[in-house]
């Protein structure tokens, strides 16, 4: 007999009688259920192989491009609004509401473009939404009135919303589980040079041109991406998997006619997958983690900007310079560091793979990265004068950017790992993640976005007046402590990741990935 105490691989030939019952495969041969077993992992890791190394970084640079557009169609925007506001003989607190209409935009546009792409493909959607963004920048650069400009602005905003979700889902396209963390950083970690580039743009546009050359530059932008990916972008999405294709299939045996015309899909209705303890949790987190930025960033002008007597456009942009960097060093360090817990534990439990190992490098910029840093922004504005404060307030951002990306790339990563098969709209959640930490300036996470979304949108409008009330110190402290509470929900998460998985079954794939 073997004792309890035997490793896996003892107690093994035991098993192996009740698994040796022969199974039919399709040429007629017979193989054990081992040998059966083995084809379907082989199976599994083949596609993802079909793309060469070569090929697999030109598709990433090609989707980071389409990344970085919504993030500097929201970077920006934010060191434009006093002039635009001059210039449509509006105010800034108007001109502001379209920050929101953005936000509410991408939040929609997230969901729709995650959806459809399931159904159509990548490379399809990306050739349907690059067209908008060139269309809405034109408009928004053009416009003459203040309603011209917020509804071009949707559509700017809407046409560049699947950027950062359709590319992370691509990257879980092509790379195997144990590649996925690390490449999903690095796509991450060019993506986020976006919030550290488009304020500076946005701001020197704006103060020695006009704000609405960086508009036209960013339409101009869109249409050489849309005729780049055309040439040049293959479909990612695994053979088989695709909505159109099951519908072909299906409708060739059902009707004399082949179907034709688009089909009508409901972005909302996945909303309904939130009901996954695991995948709420890590909304939550990412949420409350992302809140601790706009904490900084919202009411930067009246807190870092009054304070240290900052009044020109283009140095209020180079402030977000600090956290962009931070964003960009903790993407890929993040990433790279989640792979190395999942092959370290995996190898531990003799091949066992448990996907909420990934999180564990969460905790360390949820419990105190994060939070230390929003808090040291914070009263070190209310304390510290001069060109010392300044610089501590530009190191605490930094360290802010690191953290918070601890915490969103692996968020990422897990998310993709546990719904592999709805790929792109999961990744639709750590993408919309990034892209709305700058809003001024597969199929569960997109609704995570979209969820997050709306709870970031209601939760903005009260920093401003909240910081004017109790000061910036009291306020990134509330948001350090927000930080916290998703810190639980994440230790929560990572010790009872299974029993919460069974508790509701939205359709995980973990048995799929552990092949």
């Amino acid at each position: 007999m073997t004792s309890a105490g035997s490793p896996p691989e003892e107690r093994t030939p035991l098993l192996a009688p009740q698994r040796d019952a022969e199974a039919t495969t399709s040429g007629g041969e017979y193989q054990t259920a081992d040998a059966a077993q083995a084809n379907k992992a082989a199976s599994h890791q083949t596609v993802y192989n079909r793309f060469s190394r070569r090929e697999k970084y030109r598709i990433v640079t090609l989707v980071a491009f389409t990344g970085l557009m919504p993030l500097f169609v929201s970077g920006s925007f934010i060191p434009s609004i006093p002039q635009m506001a001059l210039d449509l003989n509006s105010t800034a607190e108007v001109i502001s509401l379209a920050v929101s209409i953005s936000i509410m935009s991408t939040a929609f546009g997230t969901l729709f473009w995650a959806t459809y792409s399931g159904f159509y493909g990548r490379r399809k959607i990306y050739l349907s939404g690059l067209p908008l963004v060139f269309i809405g920048s034109l408009g928004v650069g053009a416009s003459t009135t203040v309603t011209a400009l917020m509804c071009w602005r949707v559509v700017q905003a809407f046409g560049s919303a699947g950027g950062l979700s359709l590319g992370a889902g691509v990257i879980g396209d092509i790379y195997k589980l144990e590649e996925r963390g690390t490449a999903m950083g690095i796509f991450f970690s060019a993506v986020l040079l976006g919030p550290t580039l488009a304020p500076v743009a946005g701001g020197l546009a704006a103060h020695y041109f006009s704000w609405r050359i960086m508009q036209y530059a960013l339409g101009i932008a869109g249409l050489l991406i849309f005729l780049t990916f055309y040439a040049w972008f293959p479909e990612t999405s695994h053979p088989g998997t695709l909505g159109v294709e099951k519908l072909s299939s299906d409708e060739r045996d059902k009707r004399t006619s082949i179907w034709r015309g688009p089909v009508v899909l409901n972005p909302l209705s996945g909303l309904a997958l939130m009901r996954s303890p695991n995948l709420a949790a890590v909304m939550i987190a990412s949420g409350t983690t992302l809140l601790t930025s706009y904490a900084i960033l919202v009411p930067i002008a009246a807190t870092i900007g009054e304070r240290y007597n900052i009044t020109n456009e283009a140095l209020i942009g180079a402030c977000f310079i600090p956290m962009g960097a931070g964003n960009s060093i903790g993407a890929p360090l993040a990433g790279s560091i989640s792979d190395h817990l999942l092959i370290k534990y995996r190898a531990r439990r003799g091949g066992i793979w448990v996907p909420e190992d990934r999180l564990l490098i969460t905790l360390l910029g949820a419990w105190f990265v994060v939070p230390v840093s929003v808090m040291v922004c914070g009263w070190t504005t209310v304390f510290v004068g001069g060109t010392k404060g300044l610089v501590i307030n530009l190191m605490g951002m930094f360290f802010n950017g690191l953290g918070v990306d601890l915490v969103l790339s692996p968020i990422g990563s897990y998310t993709v790992d546990i719904m592999h098969n709805r790929s792109a709209e999961v990744m639709a959640a750590n993408a919309q993640v990034s892209f709305s930490c700058y809003p001024r300036l597969i199929r569960s996470s997109s609704y995570n976005s979209a969820s997050r979304s709306l709870l970031l949108s209601a939760s903005i409008p009260l920093i401003l007046p909240l910081v004017k009330s109790i000061g910036p110190g009291w306020t990134n402290t509330i948001a350090a402590g927000g930080a916290h509470v998703g810190a639980v929900l994440l230790l929560l998460t990572i010790r009872n990741g299974e029993a919460m998985r069974k508790w509701v079954d939205v359709g995980f794939t973990v048995d799929d990935e552990s092949n």
